[in-house]
């Protein structure tokens, strides 16, 4: 039997036979909706600002208190203090990473992901020269893979090593350029130049821009959400979160993510900036080994956030296509 041309060869590997296989390499779109019982996902187009019921409630609760205050200026310290209470309210939730009331936010995968058994590992604060590297080997060891939330000034010092971390398959997303603490106090021109800053850090190194964000910490303010939706990025948040940046104790570390641990996750660790074990040792190495074998036990898929929101599509191939897989899978060496 003659051998199939190249161009046989070619049409053949165009043909996807198992459904997803097309849609695992598929990024997600700005602006996917899916819509999750309890999880609302972003229902953003790109470059168009969808604002939460919170919002048009801050909007109203400012212009009464603004028309109250023509009416009965005698009572401005009145409408003073309900003013502050709107602000003290939006203070809060500040520093609750995964609420939906400042703006669409992923912390769940959807139900399509959830059926496939997939779990979604995220990877903040790197990369780290030391520690990233090891993350990597630990992850291919395991047939893992995931999102990593890099940084853009150790993008720049190490493009490297984001090279790398796209090469094996993962992939990465925007941790912001200056991992600012004071991130949440930002304006918007300010928020869109450091976020955007880190997008061209990513190209500059030779991998494609970031399609999710995550401020420092989590926390945002509600003039993020306008400015995610103007550059096409989804904020995405996390189920469970190790905080193995402040706790070197392997044990402590695994148990919050392992508790209730079910398909749909999202789990946050750390390449950058991990605390150490009492042997100096990075804690997230202690820990991810073991969390890998929990995954697989469960029979969980870690995969990065973009294949988890993919379209899942089925492709059908055409009977020439099936007989030229025949006559390959029958070739003689």
């Amino acid at each position: 039997m003659s051998a199939p041309s190249m161009e046989d060869r070619n049409r053949v590997q165009g043909v996807s036979l198992v459904k997803g296989d097309l849609a695992a390499h598929t990024p997600v779109q700005p602006g996917i909706a899916v819509t999750d019982g309890s999880v609302e996902l972003s229902e953003l187009e790109s470059g168009i600002w969808r604002p939460v019921p919170l919002v048009w409630i801050s909007v109203a609760w400012h212009l009464a208190c603004l028309l109250a205050l023509v009416w009965r200026p005698g009572d401005w310290p009145y409408w003073l203090g309900l003013l502050a209470l709107n602000h003290l309210l939006l203070t809060v939730l500040v520093f609750l990473p995964r609420n939906r009331w400042l703006g669409h936010t992923l912390t769940r995968l959807p139900p399509d992901a959830r059926g496939r058994r997939q779990v979604a590992l995220t990877f903040d604060d790197g990369p780290d020269p030391v520690v990233t590297p090891q993350v990597l080997d630990l992850l291919d060891r395991h047939g893992a893979r995931a999102s990593f939330f890099c940084i853009g000034s150790r993008v720049r010092q190490h493009p490297e090593l984001v090279r790398e971390i796209v090469a094996r398959g993962h992939t990465v997303e925007n941790h912001g350029d200056a991992h600012s603490p004071v991130f949440a106090l930002w304006g918007m021109v300010r928020m869109r130049r450091d976020i955007a800053a880190m997008q061209q850090s990513l190209r500059d190194a030779g991998v494609p821009p970031a399609r999710f964000f995550r401020p420092t910490a989590g926390f945002r303010n509600p003039l993020l959400d306008p400015v995610l939706a103007r550059m096409g990025l989804q904020l995405a948040m996390w189920e469970r979160r190790s905080f193995d940046t402040r706790d070197g104790n392997p044990a402590r570390v695994l148990a919050r993510l392992v508790r209730g641990l079910s398909a749909g996750d999202i789990l946050l660790l750390h390449d950058g900036n991990s605390a150490v074990t009492t042997d100096g040792r990075p804690v997230v190495l202690e820990v991810l080994p073991q969390l890998l074998r929990r995954l697989q036990q469960a029979g969980l898929q870690p995969v990065p956030l973009r294949e988890a929101l993919a379209p899942q599509t089925s492709v059908h191939p055409d009977p020439d296509a099936q007989t030229l897989l025949a006559r390959l899978a029958h070739q003689d060496p």
